[in-house]
């Protein structure tokens, strides 16, 4: 679709020969006796024989277990992948063991508005998990159960996956500035025996009271016999019990080995209509994705890796990652503006981060305050940078280079809470081009489809994955038939996981993803993803956030409004409009023009962070306002009033 992007970064021999993945592609060429030409060509391995390659995964990272998988993929087909039957492992015991072999290296540095600044080693990590699991044990949990949590992103939740893991049991979390109602339409799904929970915190240096919410989502999930609180506000009532006096127990820690696709853990998709999709994943499919996806990232034992993320989004569960490796993870608890928007870079500083990994949001917002963490800071430890949650613009490659530092391997990554990773992303022996990722992810059969199934190259079309992955999806809980499941993924393409975005795989082999391809802009047969406009339109100073829809109707053109959110002190003259509109013309096309530019106050989002274009483009299609969206999905459910009204005095429908 474009020419060759500029490259912005190409690594140093050093680099390039010092990486994970170049020592990880020498210990396969031993191995296998073959010698890949370039990564293409090891990808093009990785794809094709899914045995080898996810065996030399096992084989690689030391993946502890009782018995060795003999057969590593028994049924290849999709869904319904059959992997390492036969073979037990436990994700807790496989994190945990180096507490054996670094017992007093700094494993869990937490960094949080409500508490301050703790860490913990190795060792101690251990022993709060072991108190915990034995705590829960004793509370009646066993394997099977489901332990659910109200909590940010601090040591408790790490603490509470580990011990719910250990046991075998089935751990779920929801972030505590979630409504009652989303919290419910989640847990209630799944029933669980134990709920852990934190009654208050301090964001942007305001006190959240939650216990009145706690109260309800108690009295919404009948199933708890056991729940724990971390007070912040008040103390334990009801016969609640204390987070501290879980973690004080002296115990051996005693693992609970599982086979390799018993449940791990419950996660959830956006849910903009109707109850959230309840994501089950196994021990074993997280253990090799995860330990896969630290290849990709170039995460190793001595790194101090940071993802600025809450405990509602799964890149809190992506932390493991580099927890797996032995690296000292820093979970950050706060505000990132607060108090002001170098905060998350001081803590990069002090903390001697290594690799920080932010949402692109992130990017455009410090981009447009100004802040140039280079100047201010001390950032010589950082050499990794990760970006994730929508597309990042050129312009934040840019920011980047120009304001972080000029030597970061910046690496965007694109997957989905679907199978907890990532589909294309990073290679630290590849050259960084601006707005593209740099490579299909080893093992991920990644590949562009136009609506008949045939493959493109240098086109925009679906990402579709035609291979199974070990971490995609167990079942949706719940789901007896699969019915759920298989419309979500596989209703387009018999047997082909089709992920809901439009991508486009380059010649050199990254890629660019463009939006999601159920929120398409068709002008005059012209397709395109949203993320071009919005890099466009997002550029101007006056702009600070925008949403656009493509309003298709049978026998007429497309109608497309434009929404923006302003800079203070800007107002929607026809100079502006102008401005957006050129800008469009020359960075897209004319035929993206939009049909009407209208002013709103915020851009209507999910909880992790995504705009809600297909719930206001089937609203303005004449969508029930009270179907088209699940408000308590919505990180500002507020926001949907403007659509409604707008909806209502046009007519679109």
């Amino acid at each position: 679709m474009t020419d060759t992007r500029e490259i912005l970064w190409t690594p140093t021999r050093e680099r390039s020969e010092q990486s994970r993945m170049a020592d990880f592609t020498a210990w396969v060429e031993r191995r296998t006796g073959r010698s890949f030409v370039d990564y293409n060509d090891l990808w093009d391995w990785s794809v094709s024989d899914l045995d080898a390659f996810w065996l030399a995964i096992w084989d690689y990272f030391d993946i502890r277990s009782d018995v060795a998988p003999t057969t590593v993929l028994a049924e290849r087909k999709m869904p319904g992948a059959v992997w390492c039957p036969g073979t037990q492992v436990n994700f807790a015991d496989q994190m945990l063991r180096h507490a054996d072999t670094k017992p007093d290296a700094t494993a869990l540095i937490v960094q949080s508005e409500t508490f301050g600044r703790c860490e913990l080693t190795w060792a101690e990590l251990a022993v709060q998990v072991a108190s915990v699991a034995a705590n829960l044990r004793a509370h009646g949990v066993v394997k099977g159960d489901r332990v659910v949590a109200i909590l940010p992103n601090t040591e408790v939740s790490i603490i509470a996956c580990l011990a719910t893991a250990s046991l075998g049991a089935i751990w779920s979390l929801c972030a505590p500035d979630m409504g009652h109602v989303a919290i419910l339409d989640r847990f209630q799904q799944i029933e669980p025996k134990v709920l852990i929970a934190q009654d208050g915190y301090i964001h942007a240096g305001v006190t959240h009271d939650k216990q009145g919410i706690l109260t309800e989502i108690r009295r919404g999930l009948p199933t708890v016999e056991t729940t724990i609180i971390v007070p912040v506000v008040g103390e334990p009532t009801d016969g609640a019990l204390a987070w501290a006096d879980q973690t004080k127990t002296r115990a051996e820690l005693a693992i609970e080995m599982v086979d390799f696709d018993h449940p791990i853990w419950v996660v959830y998709s956006s849910g903009t209509t109707g109850n959230p999709k309840p994501i089950v994943h196994g021990h074993g499919g997280i253990l090799l994705e995860g330990a896969k996806q630290s290849l990709h990232q170039d995460i190793e034992s001595d790194d101090r890796f940071c993802w600025l993320t809450s405990s509602g989004w799964v890149m809190w569960n992506a932390q493991f990652v580099a927890l797996g490796q032995g690296a000292c993870v820093l979970a950050y608890d706060g505000a990132p503006n607060h108090p002001d928007m170098l905060a998350v870079w001081r803590s990069v500083a002090d903390e001697r981060i290594s690799y920080l990994g932010v949402g692109a949001a992130y990017v455009t917002v410090c981009a447009k305050s100004g802040i140039r963490p280079r100047d201010e800071l001390e950032l010589t430890t950082l050499v990794s940078v990760g970006t994730t949650g929508s597309p990042l613009t050129s312009d934040g490659y840019a920011w980047i280079y120009d304001a972080v530092g000029a030597d970061i391997w910046l690496a965007p990554i694109s997957g989905g809470t679907d199978f907890c990773g990532a589909f294309v992303g990073g290679n630290p022996m590849l050259p960084v081009r601006a707005g593209e990722m740099q490579c299909r992810l080893l093992g991920n059969a990644v590949r562009s489809y136009d609506p008949f199934g045939k493959e493109l190259f240098g086109e925009v079309g679906e990402l579709v994955c035609t291979e199974p992955l070990p971490s995609m999806p167990l079942y949706f809980w719940g789901d007896q038939d699969g019915a759920r499941l298989h419309d979500s993924y596989f209703d387009t393409y018999p047997d082909i996981w089709r992920h809901g975005d439009w991508i486009e795989i380059t010649k050199e082999g990254g890629s660019v993803i463009y939006g999601r391809s159920d929120a398409t802009i068709n002008r005059k047969g012209l397709r395109m993803g949203s993320s071009e406009i919005y890099q466009a339109v997002e550029g101007l100073a006056e702009i600070m956030d925008s949403l656009v829809v493509d309003l298709e109707f049978l026998g007429r053109d497309s109608f497309m409004p434009l929404f923006v959110v302003l800079a203070e002190g800007v107002s929607l003259t026809d100079e502006v409009k102008n401005r957006i509109n050129s800008s469009i013309r020359a960075s897209v096309s004319a035929r993206f023009i939009p049909n009407e530019i209208v002013q709103i106050v915020e851009v209507p989002r999910t909880l992790s962070g995504k705009k809600l274009e297909v719930p206001v483009k089937k609203l303005l299609l004449g969508g029930d306002p009270a179907k088209v969206v699940n408000r308590d999905s919505m990180v500002n459910p507020d926001s949907f009033d403007v659509f409604i009204d707008y909806a209502a005095t046009r007519k679109l429908s």
